[in-house]
Parts: structure tokens; C-alpha cells; sequence
């Protein structure tokens, strides 16, 4: 596996101000690029492509909506340089209306964890108040690791994802990553 899934923080930030699209990059704790996505605008089915670097030359990791404009949307990873299919990611949809909620899926759609904004009254406050920062825990193997959070910046989003609670590495870190860049996307989009 390519050594940038080895990581334990990973920070996905997304210019809100783009015409046309975006740009999405990923870097490690240290600031190193990792992943780099060109996304495009009015998309009713969202499929992207991550690349090693802003060359676009060599792809390594695609996130892609199984369905068009779904309010319960699964997105499925898959690793480009292995061929494998990573897992799944699927919006909670009705629930995600209260509280915003995900599911994390294995190959074969079976539920292995959850990400979930942190407290319910916060985030009934933050569909009030949006510029309250956003939180969620990562619930895998019966731990809850508090592991997502965005900054508060109109023009930037940005989402820290940490795993270092995650010490058994039961969260596959590509899964991981995509959570961060769909909660960069779809939750900011959302709210």
C-alpha cells in the first residue's frame, strides 16, 4: 500500500470561492501534499479523482456516488494503483437533517463504524449559526475517537482529520481520507 495511507492527521482543504469548481488538495501534519483533486462544477453525480500531485499525472485514490442527487448517497473508495475497492462511505440522509451522520462500509456493504457530528444540541445550533466550527467522532471497533474538524473561515474549507486514537488501525486510512474530502465537499454544500 502507498505510504501516504500511513499517515495519522490528514487535512483536506477546499477553496470556497471558485469558479467553476475547485481545487481540493490533502496534506499530511507536516504540510506535504498528498492528494490533489480538480473538481468541476454543476456535477449531478459526483466521481473524483485524486492524483499524486497538481500534474494530474498519476491517480491514485476515486471517490464515486453510486446515485444522482441522493440525500442518503454511498460513495465508494477505490485504491487506482492496487485496482481494489476500498469500502463505502453512505450519507445518513434523514438523520443527517438533525445531526449529520455517515456509515462507513466494507467491500460487501456490511456497517464497520460511523462518523457523527459530536453533540446534538451543537449541531442544531450550527444549522442556525453556521459559523460555529463542525465536529465529529469516528465510532469504530467500539471506541469513539473525536477525529474530524473544519475551521472557521468563510473562504478556505478545511477539515483536520486525526486517527492517532485509532492506535489498532482499524480504519482503513484510505476510508479515513475520503471521509475528510466528502466532509469537505458534500457537508459544506449542506449547510
Amino acid at each position: 500500500m502507498n505510504p501516504i495511507y500511513n499517515q495519522s492527521k490528514y487535512i483536506a482543504r477546499k477553496k470556497i470561492f471558485s469558479a467553476l469548481g475547485g481545487k481540493l488538495h490533502i496534506f499530511n501534519d507536516s504540510g506535504d501534499l498528498l492528494l490533489f483533486a480538480e473538481m468541476k462544477a454543476f456535477r449531478l453525480k459526483e466521481d473524483i479523482t485524486l492524483y499524486s500531485d497538481e500534474t494530474m499525472g498519476r491517480e491514485l485514490l476515486r471517490i464515486k456516488a453510486r446515485k444522482i442527487l441522493d440525500i442518503s448517497s454511498t460513495y465508494d473508495v477505490y485504491d487506482v494503483e492496487t485496482g481494489e475497492t476500498v469500502g463505502a462511505l453512505r450519507r445518513k440522509g434523514l438523520k443527517s437533517l438533525y445531526k449529520d451522520q455517515w456509515g462507513i462500509l466494507d467491500i460487501h456493504d456490511n456497517e464497520i463504524g460511523a462518523i457523527k457530528e459530536d453533540n446534538a444540541f451543537l449541531a442544531m445550533l450550527r444549522r442556525i449559526i453556521v459559523i460555529l466550527p463542525l465536529k465529529y467522532v469516528l465510532e469504530i471497533g467500539g471506541q469513539v475517537i473525536p477525529a474530524f474538524r473544519n475551521n472557521v473561515n468563510p473562504f478556505v474549507t478545511k477539515i483536520t482529520a486525526d486517527f492517532s486514537g485509532d492506535r489498532q488501525g482499524q480504519l482503513d486510512r484510505r476510508l479515513g481520507m475520503a471521509a475528510a474530502i466528502l466532509l469537505c465537499l458534500v457537508e459544506s454544500r449542506t449547510d
